[in-house]
């Protein structure tokens, strides 16, 4: 496969950073499967927010030299459609989800997640797992 591009949530770091052994963790073995990685700023915020004081600097390590897209107007419209239609549903997500997603889409880019639940309720989304 060649090298493509996937938006990682923010799920997926957590489970990075949780995992003992690194080898064993749903990142690597996206990059194993040939996948180059980004996030969306959601993402870092995300991240940011729940670490703690002893955390940062892995953090700040990490993300130094991971792309972050932004949230940006076309994002940001991108998911006033997608959150219409949910409404519409009656399958709302987490704004954070929603936010991430969008920005997968606005991209044109699939997504790693293990948040499912979420994620799979996005028609136009194409995740990889």
């Amino acid at each position: 496969m060649a090298e493509s591009l996937v938006l990682i949530d923010t799920s997926i770091l957590i489970d990075l950073f949780r995992k003992t052994n690194k080898e064993n963790s749903n990142l690597v073995s996206l990059v194993r499967q040939g996948y180059t990685f980004c996030i969306s700023s959601i993402t870092e915020y995300e991240i940011y927010t729940g670490a703690t004081l002893h955390q940062i600097n892995y953090w700040d390590d990490f993300l130094e030299i991971t792309q972050v897209l932004p949230f940006d107007k076309n994002v940001a419209r991108v998911a006033v459609k997608i959150n219409a239609e949910l409404k519409k549903k009656r399958k709302l997500i987490d704004l954070a989800d929603l936010f991430i997603a969008a920005t997968a889409i606005a991209n044109n880019l699939p997504i790693s997640t293990l948040n499912k639940k979420h994620f799979n309720r996005i028609n136009e989304l194409t995740i990889i797992e």
